[in-house]
């Protein structure tokens, strides 16, 4: 069973999930562990018998349970960080604290094809990516145990996929985030202090300045973050103020796909197929409608490694200023 314990200097939980990689060279992956070869590969049809059984398919009519003919599935994670079964039992070692590790990891298989990424998709069936995703948080959310789900994509061996296949993933945690308090936290300060929100108000920022935008359609803006981390970092933040991925309606969706598209595309040819990372930031489970936090995503191309001056201060150097990323990004031009 994973635990979950708590940093009690800066109130940090890590997982300690032992179920993922127990001895040394666990750590090492080889290329065949990304699965190149459809064949072998546990999320292409015809291996479905491979993973755990399904909790939601898209599919055609008359499909059975666990076999071919669909094109997005949701699977518990095989080897999981966090397990559903249990009740949340937290105790006291020493001065530590710890808790079971209690939460949800599942798998979004976003296509049946071992190869289409998520900027070669067509919309409809990046929608449907996005509607699976807030399928499982509305059921998850039931859970009173959860507080937090994460949505998050690794996209290459370098940003941490495991697999080849096109895939997302969402893990519910029962506490919020240390990461999800702080940008709540400065959500918060930026509110009382000035009584607007500080995602509305970068958006009327960067759509007025225009030197960052690297998309926009009529619900949605993308852009390079003035503060970027990371070069070609890149956030999508919805025109309409909204705290939770979860409530998004049906236009928003249309107009998420098609800006999805477009900005993993600019990424994907600009910078020749990167591995990155996105992550859909959300308010957590039991927050009510907040006038302060508004939902969003961040893209970050693994381009650069965090190394000894990150890990040690908290800032990040960046090569690239997000302004002339923009202008590479909205050329087409990698050279």
């Amino acid at each position: 069973m994973p635990e979950l314990r708590k940093d009690p200097i800066i109130g940090r939980w890590v997982i300690i999930a032992t179920e993922r990689g127990t001895r040394p060279h666990d750590f090492k992956r080889s290329p065949e562990s990304l699965g190149g070869d459809p064949q072998n590969c546990p999320f292409c049809p015809g291996n479905e018998s491979k993973t755990p059984p399904e909790i939601l398919a898209y599919h055609e009519p008359g499909r059975l349970k666990d076999q071919p003919g669909w094109w997005i599935r949701v699977v518990p994670n095989k080897y999981p960080a966090l397990q559903v079964e249990g009740a949340i039992h937290r105790e006291g070692e020493g001065m530590y604290d710890k808790m079971s590790g209690l939460g949800a990891h599942e798998v979004i298989i976003e296509t049946s094809s071992h190869t289409e990424f998520i900027a070669q998709m067509k919309p409809s069936r990046i929608e449907d990516v996005f509607w699976a995703c807030r399928d499982r948080m509305i059921d998850l959310k039931k859970d009173p145990r959860m507080q937090y789900i994460l949505i998050f994509k690794n996209h290459g061996a370098a940003a941490g996929a495991s697999l080849a296949h096109p895939h997302s993933q969402l893990i519910a945690t029962p506490m919020v985030p240390i990461r999800v308090k702080q940008e709540m936290a400065g959500a918060k300060a930026y509110y009382d202090y000035k009584e607007r929100c500080v995602f509305c108000d970068i958006l009327r920022e960067e759509s007025e300045d225009r030197r960052r935008v690297v998309a926009e359609n009529e619900g949605f803006v993308a852009f390079e973050p003035y503060a970027s981390r990371f070069p070609f970092e890149t956030w999508i933040i919805p025109k309409i103020h909204s705290a939770h991925f979860e409530d998004v309606q049906k236009h928003q969706v249309v107009d998420l796909a098609q800006i999805m598209k477009k900005s993993l595309g600019q990424i994907h040819q600009v910078l020749q197929n990167p591995p990155l990372n996105y992550i859909v930031h959300t308010a957590p489970l039991k927050e009510m409608d907040l006038p302060h936090y508004h939902w969003h995503i961040e893209i970050m191309p693994k381009l650069t490694h965090v190394a000894g001056f990150e890990w040690g201060t908290g800032f990040y150097i960046n090569p690239t200023p997000p302004e002339l990323a923009a202008q590479f990004l909205t050329d087409m031009k990698g050279d």
